[in-house]
């Protein structure tokens, strides 16, 4: 699809959504550039900009990086691509943020994938890893040829600390707390628009769907 228009777009899902695959789907479907968040700040850390060594001594000393630091870190990558459209990842998390955001630019939509949470904490727990290699299995659908080892070495998986029943639940329960009043202010303005499902593929469909109906009405408006 060609776009008219610049189109400014923002992604939102619990860890486990599939927020991953939509992402990437949407930008190759409608050319849309890939803002992560989690991307903007590992660079910015590694490159040692002035903020990246704000957030490094934030993180070092187990801090949250306060809302003004963190908008400031993505308008400024933002600005880099003023002429293009994006997709954002990861941003805004708290309604300051999104506040900032709103008064750099005006957001045509807000994707929010609802995937109920039990569906997530048996996704994310049903993860096994090969950690020298990286190699990811799942016992539901892609389960090693020997449980419990990987299928190229024969060395024993392991269950990251990310991935452990106790820890999905308290990262899923800290998301909610989170992430609905940012929802609930992009719901006030209109521009969200919330996708149920429980398996990516299914939900896609709906999801390109509606950016079609939305991105042909926004570039006739514009035209």
């Amino acid at each position: 699809m060609v776009l008219q228009r610049v189109i400014r777009a923002v992604i939102m899902g619990p860890p486990g959504s599939g927020k991953g695959t939509v992402s990437a789907r949407i930008t190759k479907s409608f050319g849309l550039q890939h803002m992560s968040s989690g991307d903007i700040l590992r660079a910015n850390i590694k490159e040692k900009t002035e903020l990246g060594l704000l957030m490094k001594s934030c993180i070092d000393q187990g801090q949250l990086v306060p809302d003004d630091i963190m908008s400031r870190l993505i308008l400024n990558d933002l600005r880099k691509i003023d002429n293009n459209g994006w997709l954002l990842d990861g941003f805004p998390r708290t309604v300051s943020q999104a506040e900032a955001l709103d008064h750099a630019y005006s957001i045509d939509t807000v994707i929010n994938l609802n995937v109920p949470f039990q569906t997530i904490k048996e996704r994310l727990t049903s993860r096994w890893t090969h950690i020298p290699s990286g190699r990811v299995y799942n016992t539901d659908f892609n389960p090693p040829k020997v449980p419990g080892l990987d299928d190229v070495t024969g060395e024993p998986l392991v269950q990251r600390d990310d991935d452990r029943p106790e820890t999905v639940t308290r990262r899923l329960k800290s998301y909610e707390n989170q992430t609905e009043p940012v929802l609930e202010y992009y719901r006030s303005k209109g521009v969200l628009e919330t996708f149920t499902g429980t398996e990516t593929n299914k939900i896609w469909p709906h999801v390109e769907a509606f950016l079609h109906r939305k991105f042909s009405a926004l570039s006739q408006r514009a035209a």
